[in-house]
């Protein structure tokens, strides 16, 4: 039984770190740095919250998170495409518009520096904690199917191998009629709806919105991105590692055997431990982070 508690548990965290992750992937392997996830989740986030009080129904929600990311990412698109920005600087510039924005419009819209009022979600008080409200949420099932879908895109569609073609080689993209530019828009805010979609979970779960509640999911489904090189299923196991780890930390949290401090170390020991493996072996997209003619 406990087996199974620590199984869904798992599987409940690592939703939106597999939504994010996916968005990362997308966009890496485009050529544009995933540094964005973060802000792309907390939009969506706030997105979801406005979209489903106002619209009295959680797939407004999910419309208005999409549009949230999609929104994000177009700007840093923009940014980095259109105006040639540092990637880098880019990335923690929409992240910090993200956090500023959704505050003021946190007070805005509800008179509130904190927090939402409750929002409709999906499965409700009655769904329970265990598998029960695994199965009644459409949202688990659409971030368990994020990953494979976007393997499936990147290796069997045509759209996947320009996104790949655009990130390792863009002169000889070009070269063969590729639009180099619309293909990483098109990738981009894709990665924004998938990450946005992250925050969309989170808003809908605990069915409010908190402020900063992404509290650096972004910044470990990246970490996720890099720890399986870039490929979708491999990133894909990096999430639930990283997930279980997480709700390890809770689990040991309640018995109190080890001081709390060290306890909330362990999935950011267990995030540089992973990546300190990785940098070095691992070969990213050869042109991630350039943006050239």
């Amino acid at each position: 039984m406990a087996a199974l508690f620590f199984l869904a548990q798992t599987l409940r965290i690592a939703i939106p770190y597999l939504f994010a992750a996916a968005g990362g992937v997308v966009s890496e392997r485009a050529g544009l740095i995933g540094l964005t996830l973060e802000g792309y989740m907390l939009g969506g986030a706030f997105a979801a919250a406005i979209g489903s009080y106002y619209g009295h129904s959680a797939w407004m929600g999910v419309l208005a998170g999409i549009a949230g990311g999609a929104l994000l990412a177009a700007i840093y698109g923009a940014s980095a495409i259109r105006f040639r920005a540092d990637q880098v600087v880019t990335g923690i510039a929409i992240n910090l518009l993200a956090i500023g924005t959704t505050r003021f419009f946190l007070r805005l819209a509800f008179g509130s520096s904190s927090n939402s009022p409750r929002v409709s979600g999906f499965g409700g008080e009655h769904a329970g904690p265990g598998f029960n409200a695994l199965v009644m949420n459409p949202m688990i099932w659409l971030g368990l199917a994020a990953i494979p879908l976007v393997a499936w895109m990147l290796y069997r569609t045509s759209f996947g191998l320009r996104i790949r073609a655009v990130g390792e080689h863009p002169a000889a993209a070009v070269s063969v009629g590729i639009g180099v530019t619309f293909v990483r828009y098109r990738a981009v805010i894709l990665s924004g709806i998938l990450a946005g979609l992250g925050g969309v979970y989170l808003t809908l779960d605990q069915h409010q919105f908190t402020d900063q509640m992404t509290a650096g999911r972004g910044f470990i489904a990246l970490a996720a991105t890099i720890f399986g090189r870039w490929d979708p299923l491999r990133v894909g196991l990096a999430c639930l590692l990283f997930a279980a780890a997480e709700t390890l930390q809770i689990q040991l949290q309640g018995t109190q055997l080890i001081p709390s401090q060290f306890v909330e170390m362990i999935p950011y020991v267990l995030t540089i431990v992973a990546l300190a493996g990785v940098v070095g072996r691992a070969v990213p997209p050869a042109a991630l982070g350039k943006i050239t003619d």
